[in-house]
């Protein structure tokens, strides 16, 4: 029982994260509510897609 509560949290933190990551890329508004939407519709799996194909960040080289 505590593992699915542990592993609850995991995934709650890495969505959380990813969704950090979505607002801070250079996508623009519509394809990050669409990427924000399916990782709060779909968690595991939106993380999953995300991580694979989701909008990038670009670090500043100044």
């Amino acid at each position: 029982m505590e593992f699915y509560g542990i592993g609850g949290l995991i995934l709650l933190v890495l969505n959380i994260w990813a969704l950090v990551h979505i607002i801070g890329s250079n996508a623009s508004t519509g394809a990050k509510v669409l990427w924000a939407l399916f990782i709060i519709l779909l968690p595991l799996i939106g993380f999953i897609v995300w991580l694979i194909a989701g909008p990038r960040r670009t670090t500043s080289t100044v």
